[in-house]
Formats: structure tokens, sequence, C-alpha cells
């Protein structure tokens, strides 16, 4: 839940204009480095309410998502893990960690699993993001996130131990439909794809000429600048969208990673820029009719967005769903990939 590196110093700097409302938040995290890059994460609720934390897709997800930002003098750590696109209804209740008031929960970061370590030297690793949550004993989200950022932690870095940690994904590299794509499951994808080049091709006319109030909506400026750079992410999703035998992103029917769960709906491999599709993504509709509801078309767009080769800088998945989307800053929003797709609904529904 960053944004990648190339645009992680600006991410820092906007730390005081929260993604969020900066209210009092009670979760509290604290790194520390355990060996080289392994980084342990605690948790701890300092408020007097429990709480049921949405773990995937967020730093508390055993999956190689992105958790921390990691920068260095002239030194880099490019992540080569996944994005996920998680169901945001009928979710279980594995899907959950709950966590009690004055209770700490830690997790263990393998960081050079995730990143790939230009070379040895200092690197700073800072952890900020929302995580979304039920009540307790519901797997119902509340529409709601809560907020945490982590002290920042300075490591040195054996850059020849991490490599030999090794990327925890890795496959070959176009949209092309792969072998595993057959029967319903290549109809519901090519018809994805279809739907998504439609819907983004419209986005993207309205991010540059439309509704100034639903844009200010989504991406929190009218500014001319930010609605050319919308339009041109949107305009280069509906080019990758509009084929299933070419174009520059990978696409798979199934789940060549292992990294699909009940609650995925999709992954993608940025440093890749594959796109997988789990079996949650064929249960839900085509195209909704219904305001900001997750559908096919929008997970497609939603994970093309995510490819470095489709636009760069690639979006990652700072904020699910309407509500915490359309709080996150301008800077944050255009890095948003859940900002496009609910931009995209909204154009296409007239929400």
């Amino acid at each position: 839940m960053k944004f990648t590196l190339a645009t992680a110093a600006a991410v820092v700097a906007t730390v005081a204009a929260s993604p969020l409302d900066r209210r009092a938040t009670p979760l509290e995290a604290t790194l520390t480095q355990v060996d080289n890059t392994l980084i342990r994460v605690a948790l701890t609720n300092t408020g007097s309410h429990a709480y049921n934390l949405l773990a995937g897709g967020t730093i508390l997800d055993d999956a190689p998502v992105d958790k921390l930002y990691i920068t260095g003098g002239n030194a880099t750590a490019t992540f080569v893990g996944i994005t996920k696109r998680m169901a945001l209804q009928n979710l279980d209740a594995d899907a959950f960690i709950t966590l009690e008031a004055g209770e700490t929960i830690e997790k263990e970061i393998q960081a050079a699993g995730i990143y790939d370590f230009a070379a040895s030297g200092i690197y700073q690793v800072l952890a900020d993001g929302v995580i979304p949550y039920a009540e307790v004993g519901s797997t119902e989200l509340t529409g709601e996130a809560l907020i945490f950022e982590s002290n920042t932690l300075s490591i040195e870095v054996d850059g020849e131990a991490a490599a030999a940690v090794g990327d925890v994904v890795r496959l070959d590299k176009r949209t092309i439909v792969q072998s595993d794509c057959t029967g319903t499951r290549r109809t519901a994808v090519v018809n994805g794809l279809r739907n998504c080049a439609s819907q983004a091709s419209a986005a993207a006319s309205q991010a540059a000429s439309g509704s100034a109030t639903r844009f200010n909506t989504f991406f929190r400026t009218t500014a001319s600048a930010t609605r050319n750079t919308v339009a041109a992410r949107l305009r280069a999703v509906a080019s990758d969208c509009s084929s299933s035998t070419g174009g520059v992103t990978r696409t798979y029917c199934t789940d060549p990673y292992g990294y699909c769960t009940s609650n995925v709906l999709a992954y993608a491999v940025p440093s890749a820029n594959n796109i997988n599709y789990c079996p949650a993504f064929y249960s839900i509709p085509a195209v909704t009719g219904s305001c900001y509801a997750q559908d096919q078309a929008g997970t497609v767009l939603h994970e093309t967005t995510h490819s470095p080769a489709v636009y760069s800088p690639n979006t990652v998945d700072y904020a699910y769903g309407f509500a915490a989307s359309t709080r996150l800053t301008t800077a944050q929003a255009v890095l948003n990939a859940d900002s496009y797709t609910l931009f995209a609904n909204a154009v296409a529904l007239g929400c």
C-alpha cells in the first residue's frame, strides 16, 4: 500500500496530509530490524475499542503485497511483489484479524523477497497506510478505515545476502490471454477486457473535459494538469484492454503464483506486467448496475492500471472502496487503482 519507489520521496513528503483525514488513530505501528532485510512490524491498538481488521492487501497480509516505503541514498529497492484486488462484500472470517483494545500483533516482513535491493547500503524504511475494518464479530466492512504511520527505521543492508533471498514471485512476460484461459473463464476475461476498454475510454473523455464536480469527488482537484494525467492513464488502459491478442500485459485465467484466496478477485505482478484472475472474479457481475459496486469490468480496469508498461508510474492499492478512496489527497488519488475504477464506474452509471 504505497507508491512506487520512483514516487516514494513524494509520498513521504505528503505524510502530513495523510491519505485519510488525520483524526486521532488508535493504531500505533513500530518497525524494528530483526536481521538484514527481515523487518518486524508491531501494530498496537491504543484505543478502547476492538476492531476486525482486513488483512488482505494490507500490511497484515502474509502474501508479498507492497507493505513498506524503502528509500536510500544512491541505492533503490524496487517492488517485485503483487497487488491484490480484494472482494469488499461476502468476506470470509479468515480475511480478518481481530485486534482487541490494548493488544499488539506482530508480523515479520522479509523485505528482500518483496523488493530488489540494488546494492549494499543504508536504507530508510517506513510503513504508512490504511486498513479497512469491520466491527468485531462481523465480516461486513464499515466503509471506514484506520490509518497508521510507523517510525522511520534506518537499516544497513548487505546486498549480497538480500539477493540470496530471491524474489517470491517470478514468471514469464503482453494483453495476451494465456492458454490457461478456456471456456467460460476465457469468455469472462475477454468480455471484461472489452468492457474495460469501453469504460476506460469514456472515463478518459470525462476526465479531460467532463463534469468538474465528479472529477473532484475522486481526485480532489479540478486542475487541468491532473485531469490530463488521469485522462492519459485511462486512455492507455483503454488501449491495452482493446485486444486479447496484443498489448503489453499478460493475462492468466487461473492462479500461476498461488495467491488466490476466497476473498481475492484478482492480483497483478507489476514487475512482470502480469494480471491473474481468481475464482472469485468469475462469480461477480460482468457489469454492475450499482454505483461503486465491484464487477468484472472494473476489476480488469483496476488491475490494468497496476501495469507500469501500460502507464508509468503504475498505480498501487493505497485505499479500497469509495469511502476511503475519496478521502485521499490528490497526489495519492492519481496513483490509487480504485480511484480510477470508481471514477469509471461513476461515469458509466451517471453516479
